[in-house]
């Protein structure tokens, strides 16, 4: 088995800002004005929505070949539903999370249109972002200083 374990660290900036970092990359999260925020990137929500995007696209363009698919171009719109009473607490029956996830991928190709839906279905069941989706437990612990 080849586990490898990817590592962030987030560090609150003040208001309802984040900054996470990984490898020395660095990206910050906030939220709408109307949340709170600042309106000057994505919240978190929509990272995580960006993150299921930027893995099937990923996952398309490194199995491409191996599909017999001239991937010329690639796109995928991601959209996500959430009941904000259910996080911010003003309807206890609400699920806090998204409710449901959704994409069109956009495969711009002249190769024939089975290459391209064994491609498609290779990505649904091999994307790691995809795949976590479907759960995995989550646990964690606290320090106080």
């Amino acid at each position: 088995m080849a586990l490898e374990t990817s590592k962030v660290e987030v560090n609150w900036k003040g208001g309802v800002v984040a900054e996470a970092t990984a490898r020395g990359f660095k990206v910050i999260m906030d939220e709408p004005i109307e949340d709170g925020g600042t309106a000057t990137s994505m919240h978190p929500v929509e990272m995580m929505l960006s993150a299921l995007g930027g893995c099937m696209t990923i996952v398309a363009s490194m199995f491409a070949s191996k599909f017999r698919v001239d991937l010329k171009d690639i796109s995928i719109e991601v959209e996500g539903d959430i009941d904000s009473d259910g996080f911010l607490g003003k309807n206890p029956d609400a699920r806090i999370g998204l409710t449901e996830i959704r994409y069109k991928m956009n495969i711009v190709s002249d190769s024939p249109e089975k290459n391209i839906k064994r491609l498609h279905d290779f990505v649904e069941s091999h994307c790691p972002v995809k795949d976590t989706l479907k759960g995995v437990n989550v646990s964690g612990t606290y320090t106080v200083q």
